[in-house]
């Protein structure tokens, strides 16, 4: 059997407070209603777990996470980066919240050795036009993939392509949708720059996805759809969600959903064969020390490996590594965060027919329920 291992993950935020520790910050100007400095949130970080080290190196924010990967050794490395890599001061006008990292500091991603960023998300375009356009060629010239965002509409809905060696190829699309907080206005068009917007989880949607897929597909292509879709903090997966997720295995030929924007982790489904992510929870950002949502624990993560049989797309296993956000790097979850994680999953993926069952070295295995 050919089969193939892929990383996958929540949200990668590497702006803000993590951009300020890097070797090259942007200016920490911010235009939010409380916080006027990016340096405030390493402030609030510090206050919560103690001093933070200065201009640390690209690798810094990965932490356990290498090693991890170094370990799984995965043959596709697929984030949701929810961070616009520029020095733009376009603002988005009053959009509130606005995250960036310094082109210089993209070689923290290449320390983690990412193949492919998914832009389609809602923050991509906080610092305007130039700061995606600069953003597309800053990852462009790391050897970055992309996908869901482009200089035009065109170029915004075509998926990445990861070749592997002779072994096939990973093909990437990415959507984003109104509930995730990506409103018309950022919609790529003809000749405008913008993000791979869902408008709608309608049959017409799906039909418009399965024939791109089928436009692209090869024999022995393994397809992701990278989907950045519902409110921030809510374990519900609505019925729209879970039908859409089906029609895109059922119709459009699609291998595993990889869903975000929750920032927490949520319920996993095993639909036909298929790995349906509907909330990898965020992986990497800089909310320490902000209160208020902690029931969610936004602070512990997963990193998922999903092994595909290549011949049928079907999910061989998914095996998940339990991390926690401390310090704006991640870490081995502390055992108290791995019993609230397999908890969790457990009670929001066993109405999905899914189970988890912990391992001896603190991972997790996916199973269908009996």
């Amino acid at each position: 059997m050919n089969r193939i291992t892929l990383f996958l993950c929540g949200d990668v935020m590497l702006g803000r407070g993590i951009d300020q520790i890097l070797k090259h910050p942007n200016r920490p100007r911010l235009f939010e209603p409380y916080v006027r400095s990016a340096k405030d949130y390493v402030s609030l970080a510090e206050a919560n777990a103690g001093p933070l080290p200065e201009r640390v190196p690209f690798d810094y924010v990965w932490g356990d996470a290498r090693r991890e990967l170094d370990r799984m050794n995965p043959d596709a490395r697929i984030i949701n980066l929810e961070t616009a890599v520029t020095s733009s001061e376009d603002a988005w006008p009053r959009k509130g919240i606005h995250y960036r990292m310094h082109p210089a500091n993209a070689p923290v991603l290449s320390a983690a050795k990412i193949d492919c960023c998914s832009l389609a998300n809602n923050h991509v375009l906080d610092w305007g036009y130039r700061g995606l356009l600069e953003t597309l060629s800053t990852l462009r010239a790391a050897g970055i993939h992309t996908a869901g965002a482009g200089q035009d509409d065109v170029e915004a809905a075509a998926p990445a392509l990861i070749e592997l060696a002779g072994r096939g190829r990973v093909v990437v699309f990415a959507l984003a949708t109104q509930c995730s907080g990506v409103g018309k206005d950022w919609a790529a068009g003809r000749g405008r720059p913008g993000v791979n917007r869902l408008a709608d989880f309608s049959a017409e949607s799906v039909r418009t996805i399965a024939t791109q897929v089928r436009m692209v597909r090869r024999p022995a292509d393994v397809v992701v759809v990278s989907i950045h879709w519902g409110a921030n903090f809510d374990f519900d997966i609505p019925a729209s969600h879970r039908r859409f997720a089906h029609d895109l295995v059922d119709s459009a030929a699609v291998d595993v959903v990889h869903g975000h924007s929750s920032h927490h982790v949520k319920g996993i489904e095993l639909y036909r064969g298929k790995l349906l992510l509907y909330g990898a929870g965020d992986f990497i950002n800089d909310y320490e020390g902000i209160s208020g949502q902690e029931a969610y624990r936004g602070d512990l993560s997963l990193m998922y490996f999903p092994v595909v049989d290549v011949a049928t797309g079907n999910l061989v296993e998914l095996s998940m590594t339990p991390t926690q956000t401390r310090r704006f790097r991640v870490n081995h979850a502390p055992e108290e965060g791995i019993r609230w994680l397999e908890e969790t999953l457990n009670r929001e993926s066993r109405p999905l027919g899914a189970r988890v069952e912990r391992r001896a070295d603190d991972t997790f295995v996916l199973r269908a329920c009996a």
